[in-house]
């Protein structure tokens, strides 16, 4: 799990690097010597191949492979950046208990982060979270929600360039193909061309809001479907000649090549229905409406947001106790009413500390009469979600309260959390790739805020 073999500049690199250390980091690098911490890791880790504990080189140990990625996600840094700025600081070899060894390079740190699953993950903040319990940083007694949208690695998403991309990605997998089956089966005609042509010519038709140019743009559209349809046609008969064995290669190629077409054909046919359903039709709510052919999981939230009223990605939910400790986190598969989080994160609550907060904030989106009916009956003594709809004289001196105008002040702190979260750990774009990625890269980031925040209040501490 550690390094036990000491490189013999170890030494060297502590003495130099030891008024160098930021409070936090010096307190939140003997929160990270968790014995249960690195087992979750090491047994993750285990899962890569069967025999790693016994043949092969010696492995990244299971502690800087975790204090790499927490250092990762602590500075918003890609994985090119982190190798970077570890190799040239004295401070995070130390961290990172790397010392004066050789740093993994970015590749490496990529595949031993994608082994980290959002289980183990979401594990590992739940052992942060009982660390900040152990040294009476928290203690479960308030709970503050909120939902925020981190969106997902896009562009924005419009019918004519979802066209456009599922043209390049195919025609780029039948060229694959063909590099390596030659002159077999189907040969290949790029529309390439043809396609960003039509692509360009819409985005100048959209400016002009004209009766001729509508009709000018839906020209252009009908067009481009034609033209990807064909496309797709195209990549049937490759992905069948491939199963067929028609075409003929490197069998390595043409399996990774079929199974690419099998999994982007279906997407560029939701792609062309939708649009066909909008352009053609005038729908412009058709059901399970693709907004990525990379990632299919991506959803439209509305959040009320005057500057970006449509978002992009997933909704994310997250719960606060005490001294700004995040105690749980959740992306929600599909996106639901706020109403219907609270009672689970009460539950979930409840789990983790043993019982109920004793006071519970959140804001409107959260109310609803079973809700705080519910609360009352799990122990909470107060419940502070206003009720813009009611009016009722016995609601509104609920609301004037001031146990209720407090909780509702340390609320907005939820608020200011997630923006931070943002700000300095990257929630407001996850840059790892699908469902698990989106997942992944919220828990780093949760961590690393943790981790923070837990130093700095164990750095403000008087000392014994």
């Amino acid at each position: 799990m550690r390094r036990l073999q000491r490189h013999f500049a170890d030494g060297f690199f502590t003495q130099e690097a030891a008024d160098l250390w930021e409070p936090w980091m010096r307190h939140a690098d003997q929160a990270l010597e968790d014995d249960t911490l690195l087992l979750l890791i090491q047994q993750e880790l285990a899962k890569r191949c069967t025999k790693s504990k016994t043949r092969g080189r010696p492995a990244t140990p299971a502690e800087v492979v975790l204090r790499m990625m927490l250092l990762k996600h602590i500075r918003d840094w890609s994985y090119e950046g982190l190798t970077r700025e570890v190799r040239a600081n004295l401070v995070y070899r130390e961290f990172t208990r790397i010392g004066g060894a050789k740093v993994p390079d970015d590749k490496t740190m990529g595949r031993l982060g994608r082994q980290l699953g959002p289980e183990v993950i979401e594990k590992v903040n739940t052992r942060i979270v009982e660390i900040a319990r152990e040294n009476k940083i928290t203690t479960g007694r308030k709970l503050r929600v909120d939902t925020t949208v981190v969106e997902t690695n896009i562009h924005y998403p419009t019918d004519s360039t979802l066209l456009g991309d599922g043209v390049r990605v195919l025609t780029r997998v039948m060229k694959r193909v063909s590099e390596v089956a030659k002159e077999a089966g189907t040969k290949l005609r790029d529309r390439t061309r043809s396609v960003k042509l039509r692509v360009l010519a819409i985005a100048r038709a959209s400016r002009n809001k004209t009766e001729k140019g509508k009709e000018k743009l839906k020209q252009s559209y009908i067009q481009l479907l034609d033209a990807t349809s064909r496309v797709v046609g195209q990549a049937k008969k490759f992905s069948s000649e491939i199963a067929g064995r028609i075409k003929r290669g490197n069998p390595v190629v043409l399996r990774r090549a079929g199974k690419q077409l099998d999994e982007m054909i279906p997407r560029v046919q939701q792609v062309i229905r939708q649009a066909r359903e909008r352009v053609l039709w005038g729908n412009n709510h058709a059901e399970g409406k693709l907004l990525s052919l990379f990632e299919p999981h991506t959803e439209i939230i509305r959040k009320g947001k005057t500057n970006k009223p449509n978002e992009f990605g997933k909704l994310v939910k997250i719960q606060e106790s005490e001294n700004q400790i995040i105690t749980h986190y959740q992306v929600c598969d599909q996106r639901p009413a706020d109403a219907t989080l609270l009672v689970p994160s009460l539950e979930q609550h409840v789990e983790q500390f043993g019982r109920a907060p004793e006071q519970v904030a959140a804001d409107a989106g959260f109310f609803s009469a079973a809700n705080e009916a519910k609360a009352e009956q799990m122990g909470v003594r107060r419940v502070s979600i206003p009720s813009h709809a009611t009016r009722s004289p016995t609601r509104k001196q609920r609301q004037k309260q001031r146990w209720f105008k407090k909780l509702q002040k340390w609320r907005t702190g939820c608020e200011g959390r997630i923006s931070v979260l943002k700000r300095r750990h990257g929630l407001q774009r996850s840059r790892y790739k699908g469902p698990e990625g989106i997942q992944r890269w919220v828990g780093f980031g949760v961590i690393a805020d943790n981790l923070i925040h837990i130093g700095s209040h164990l750095a403000t501490r008087p000392k014994a």
